[in-house]
């Protein structure tokens, strides 16, 4: 089956305007913990069967399929209806592309809620309160309802505010997670979204996550086990064995094939009993090297006790 089948919905992401209070700068394209912002939504996004980009073509991490309002820098409306012509899904997320802490889990939640809920579409609600219309779900056909009747009320959708679209809508709510819903309008904005990938409790799952998508690689990491194989390596054996071993880790998984997680557990656990055999037979070393210290200064403190062997005529007068 193609990604198009699998998936029960399609996404659009809108890349264009005019990013005024970034002077003018190409928003989607500003680099937030080493990715674009794009790629960084397009990553959130993965699990959509189609994701189409409304705005003007950029490289990406991963393919998508590109389209343009009519005219260009129509407005939002224009831009949803640009994008919503090239889906298939009877779903569609909708996103903007500054949201540099949007994650897949939330995608997800949205789906489900418009899946399950049945209405005709959800929005995320940000900590204050406020409804997020580029960070929803939408039933396709609703959509294409209401865009066509706003085109017919107001001669077109050039220049109209979202806000005629979704107040036609059915819509329900769904609380944000912990800055899903931040958006990068300003570059204060940007310096604190970059500030916070670097925090203590970021930086390792945004180094990773960066990486991945650096390569290609879409396998969940358990760094945990490889953190503590990385650990075992390097007390076990010797500092440098760390960085070497998990390299070796990841080289042996590839060549096996099959299940990438499994075979990367697989791999960590067999270096990990390896760095352990080592570990083991290092304090046996050490035990014994402590043991025959110990001994050679015991029988040197007997030695001084005793005092030097003398003959019977040694020292006699």
């Amino acid at each position: 089956m193609t990604a198009d089948a699998e998936a029960d919905y399609d996404a659009i992401v809108l890349a264009g305007g005019d990013a005024e209070r970034l002077g003018g700068a190409d928003k989607p394209g500003v680099s937030v913990g080493g990715r674009t912002l794009l790629d960084r939504v397009l990553r959130a996004s993965r699990g959509a069967g189609r994701t189409v980009v409304v705005g003007g073509r950029r490289p990406t991490a991963r393919p998508v399929t590109w389209t343009r309002e009519t005219p260009p820098g129509g407005g939002p409306l224009a831009a949803l209806h640009a994008g919503l012509r090239r889906t298939g899904a009877p779903t569609v997320v909708v996103l903007s592309a500054d949201l540099p802490f949007l994650d897949d889990g939330t995608v997800r939640r949205l789906v489900d809620a418009v899946d399950s809920g049945g209405r005709e579409g959800a929005l995320l609600v940000d900590a204050d309160g406020r409804d997020q219309s580029l960070v929803a779900a939408y039933r396709a056909e609703p959509l294409h309802r209401e865009l066509a009747l706003i085109a017919a009320e107001h001669g077109g959708l050039s220049g109209l505010p979202l806000r005629l679209l979704t107040s036609e809508l059915d819509l329900d709510r769904v609380a944000a997670g912990p800055l899903a819903a931040y958006d990068c309008d300003t570059w204060e904005d940007i310096v604190t979204a970059r500030a916070r990938i670097r925090e203590h409790g970021n930086v390792l799952d945004e180094w990773i996550t960066a990486v991945k998508d650096e390569l290609g690689i879409d396998l969940e990491v358990d760094t945990g086990l490889l953190l503590d194989l990385a650990r075992d390596a390097a007390h076990g054996v010797a500092r440098p064995a760390a960085p070497l071993t998990t390299f070796l880790v990841g080289y042996a998984a590839a060549r096996a094939g099959g299940d990438d997680a499994q075979a990367v557990a697989e791999a960590a656990r067999k270096a990990g009993a390896l760095a352990g055999r080592w570990a083991a037979e290092a304090a046996e070393a050490a035990e014994a090297d402590g043991a025959a210290a110990d001994k050679a200064g015991a029988d040197g403190r007997e030695d001084g006790r005793n005092g030097p062997d003398r003959s019977d005529g040694a020292g006699s007068r």
